[in-house]
């Protein structure tokens, strides 16, 4: 295997463990969310990187879904934060 793709993917691996750290240990849900949408932009980056190395673009579907996952995901516990702090 090519040495620089065993750095990169031990570089995402890396950053992606610790954003798990953070969505068990984090203090608050907003925390929490910005440690999922780390780990889902590191499955991102992966699956770019690998159709970059393959020379493919059948994963491109997938990466549109988990953006899209991300997003609303994100923008619903947004909406559920402003809620909670703000009853009315």
């Amino acid at each position: 295997m090519n040495p620089i793709i065993v750095v990169t993917l031990v570089v995402f691996a890396a950053a992606a463990l610790v954003a798990l750290v953070r969505i068990v240990l984090g203090p608050s849900i907003l925390d929490r969310v910005v440690a999922a949408d780390v780990v889902l932009t590191e499955v991102m980056c992966i699956l770019g990187a690998e159709m970059v190395y393959n020379q493919h673009t059948r994963t491109l579907p997938v990466l549109l879904i988990i953006a899209a996952v991300g997003v609303f995901g994100s923008i619903a516990v947004a909406r559920f934060v402003a809620r909670r702090d703000n009853p009315q």
